[in-house]
């Protein structure tokens, strides 16, 4: 592993930015070219040709959607329950898994990370699966750093949940999760719509594996996964009762004495209702909300329920799990935990068009035709809390019409107001039957989350069961501000609806100046979302917000001219703004300082220059690192097309100035 170092001009000097390795600080970059604008000229000409040549026949464009191994160990561990695991995909998962290991034995959730207790004990069981042996020197590096860090009753929640699954762990010592909440009312606390949308997809089928309990016999043991194979969970002491953790913690074991007495009747009537809010649930292409998660724990309840892998709904679930495996050159298989078609095809129309793609080039049209035929028209899990609101709005998926969100939406009105399509009429609908319902999703706090409206109860996060990533959908910076740009670019910048999201945008800057990011890492996502977004509803550059944003991307540039923002951000503060100049960030940095009036400052053109200098021979850019947000810290991902959309539509508003709208209109 090698050392990934940067630097930033400005008041903080020098600095050097280390991913795996030891310190050293990178040289001076060189002085950008004279013509910085024939160079960005050039590197745009280059991005269009290869961003043209990516699309597909029908239309739309996607990248590949990289995330964490566990995706891979659990795809082997779902089959090896099932039956069906078959030695092509084990070896091909495993040739993945294998190539991701880091020096010291570990596995990473990004690239350049630290190791991580539960991705590691996950990959090392898919490869026992696979047949390594424990004594060869890969598996005992990573058996001896799990036992270090306090072995496998240290890993997450749903480590274990998979674990027990083989008898690898006790049923009993999991938090319990029953399947009587599932008649739980919408007012109720703990309610399942009081979790967000990829919770409660994965919650729900988990109450009925929870109340089950199954275990299929293993083929080896994991006693070298243990600190004390006789003693493998010692008991914890509880949290003061006067604590939430406390509270929720006697709760549990209050769940873990019901389940002794529960009645029979209401137990098994509550795993069928369960099991038909799965199935109804169930998209189009046989998955369930276009993520893998809720997929695989939805296929494991329905089997235990009696659904047998020839059922309809089980074979239609397998086979749309086949659809989220990537084949490497190499021949390793890696699987995607969710895809992004119609989030990548409108993040390239925005860059083509603001490139200067004619607004009636067929490709621009043939996207437009696929976007809107993508539009969700009918209600799904947001309706509860939005009983009379027409549906409108797109989802981020192939298949996914129970959860569109309000971010794919507000972007994809902004794309199709790009294109000069056939049928004007066609596209003015469409956009207010989306704009209508984005706007009917506002919190009350005058901002928007990404899937529900005032998904944020303080509870779900306290459960015992909840240990990993977000399980709740509050509202976010960047969201908001792609709502209010896209509201501002529809002749709504005055609506008293759109001033309230500018005024939650205002409140929730940063001391630095910049905004957090929910979805993208982090700061120079948030911030690369929110200044276009408040200059385009009307706020001029001049303005201390924007100023404040200015002068902190300024602050933290790096000294090859790029930005850049390590993950770690999430959780410690010397991070923030710092870390390896990627495409995609430096990109986002420009957006922001493009849209604040910097076009000709320096920062710009240093930046500008970064991206002309490391773009390559076939127009498109290398990067290696996670700049896209699951959850933040724990579930991170690389866009693989982020590093060719974001750059394309900074050079595209260097060269020709902020984009134009009316155009679709």
């Amino acid at each position: 592993m090698t050392a990934t170092t940067d630097g930033s001009a400005g008041a903080l000097g020098p600095r050097t930015i280390v991913t795996t390795g030891t310190h050293h600080t990178t040289a001076p970059a060189p002085t950008p070219a004279p013509d910085v604008r024939t160079d960005a000229e050039t590197a745009m000409r280059r991005s269009v040709d290869h961003l043209l040549g990516r699309q597909d026949g029908e239309g739309w464009w996607k990248g590949d959607l990289e995330t964490n191994v566990t995706m891979d160990a659990e795809d082997l561990l779902l089959r090896e329950f099932l039956g069906i695991r078959d030695e092509a995909v084990t070896e091909a998962a495993a040739r993945f898994v294998r190539g991701e290991q880091r020096d010291d034995g570990t596995w990473a959730t990004f690239h350049g990370g630290p190791g991580e207790l539960s991705a590691t004990v996950e990959a090392y069981v898919a490869l026992r699966l696979a047949g390594d042996p424990p004594d060869a020197p890969h598996m005992a590096r990573a058996a001896a750093w799990v036992r270090q860090r306090g072995g496998i009753a240290a890993a997450r929640v749903f480590t274990r949940v998979w674990l027990a699954l083989f008898g690898w762990w006790r049923w009993e010592d999991l938090p319990e999760l029953p399947p009587e909440l599932i008649f739980l009312p919408s007012w109720f606390p703990l309610n399942i719509y009081d979790f967000g949308q990829w919770a409660r997809q994965t919650i729900v089928p988990l109450t009925i594996v929870s109340a089950k309990r199954p275990v299929r016999p293993a083929p080896f043991t994991l006693d070298e996964l243990h600190t004390d194979p006789r003693c493998p969970n010692p008991p914890r002491p509880l949290a003061p009762a006067a604590t939430w953790d406390g509270l929720f913690q006697r709760l549990d074991r209050a769940l873990h004495r019901y389940r002794r007495v529960a009645p029979r009747p209401l137990r098994r009537a509550a795993m069928n209702a369960a099991a038909r809010w799965i199935v109804e649930r169930q998209e189009n292409d046989g998955c369930w909300g276009g993520i893998q998660p809720p997929a695989v724990y939805s296929l494991i309840a329905l089997h235990l329920l009696g659904y047998d892998l020839g059922h309809p709904v089980m074979r239609a679930g397998l086979e749309s799990l086949d659809r989220f495996a990537v084949r490497r050159e190499d021949g390793a298989r890696m699987v995607e935990a969710c895809q992004s078609p119609v989030w990548d095809t409108c993040l390239a129309v925005i860059a083509l068009a603001d490139a200067g793609l004619p607004a009636d080039h067929p490709a621009l049209v043939r996207a437009a035709d696929w976007m809107l035929a993508e539009q969700v028209v009918r209600r799904g899990d947001w309706a509860v809390r939005r009983p009379h609101l027409p549906p409108g709005g797109w989802a981020f998926e192939f298949h996914n019409d129970t959860y569109p969100d309000i971010d794919d939406t507000a972007e994809v009105i902004l794309a199709l107001r790009r294109v000069r399509h056939p049928d004007p009429d066609r596209v003015d609908a469409a956009v207010a039957r989306g704009a209508r319902w984005t706007l009917g999703m506002q919190c009350r706090d005058g901002a928007w989350g990404a899937f529900d409206a005032d998904n944020t109860s303080p509870f779900p996060n306290r459960l015992p069961f909840c240990d990993f990533g977000e399980v709740i959908d509050p509202p976010s910076a960047d969201v908001t501000a792609h709502v209010v740009e896209m509201l501002a670019h529809e002749g709504l910048a005055h609506d008293p609806r759109t001033r309230r999201g500018i005024a939650w945008l205002l409140a929730e800057q940063e001391p630095r100046g910049s905004w957090f990011g929910r979805w993208g890492v982090n700061h120079v996502y948030g911030t690369g979302s929110v200044v276009p977004a408040l200059t385009a509803a009307g706020l001029p550059p001049a303005h201390p917000a924007i100023r404040r944003a200015v002068a902190w991307l300024e602050s933290v540039q790096n000294e090859d001219g790029g930005w850049g923002e390590d993950l770690r951000s999430y959780r410690e503060e010397e991070w923030v703004g710092r870390g390896a100049s990627t495409a995609s960030q430096t990109a986002w940095a420009l957006l922001a300082l493009l849209a604040a009036g910097e076009r000709n400052s320096a920062a710009v053109g240093r930046g500008v220059a970064w991206l002309a200098r490391t773009q390559r021979e076939d127009g498109s850019w290398d990067e290696p690192y996670f700049t896209g947000t699951g959850f933040p810290w724990d579930f991170s991902i690389n866009y693989h097309l982020y590093r060719q959309v974001f750059p394309l539509t900074a050079l595209g508003r260097y060269v020709r100035g902020e984009p134009s709208f009316g155009k679709g209109r």
